[in-house]
């Protein structure tokens, strides 16, 4: 009776376990669709601003310049002015 009762709990435990597998290989779907789909968005603004006379290099830089810390921006940018330097680029 006892080993019943263990084999209904295992089947329930390994019920549980494939249900919650499933709902999470689903949202990981769901959120990957919305990346695609946002990323199809982020490249429709860029192309929209090329198509104004922006120029996406430089505005993908100064993207990812204003997520940096002030300080580590200016950390940044002190190397590569001193790089710059040592090539003889200045």
């Amino acid at each position: 009776m006892a080993t019943a009762a263990a084999a209904v709990q295992d089947d329930v435990a390994h019920r549980f376990a494939k249900d919650q597998l499933k709902a999470i290989i689903e949202r990981i779907e769901r959120l990957e669709e919305e990346k695609k789909t946002i990323s199809d968005d982020i490249r429709d603004v860029y192309a929209e601003a090329k198509g104004n006379g922006f120029d996406v290099k430089a505005l993908r830089t100064i993207i990812r310049m204003r997520k940096q810390d002030a300080n580590e921006r200016a950390e940044q940018e002190t190397i590569l002015e001193t790089y710059m330097q040592a090539l003889g680029m200045l």
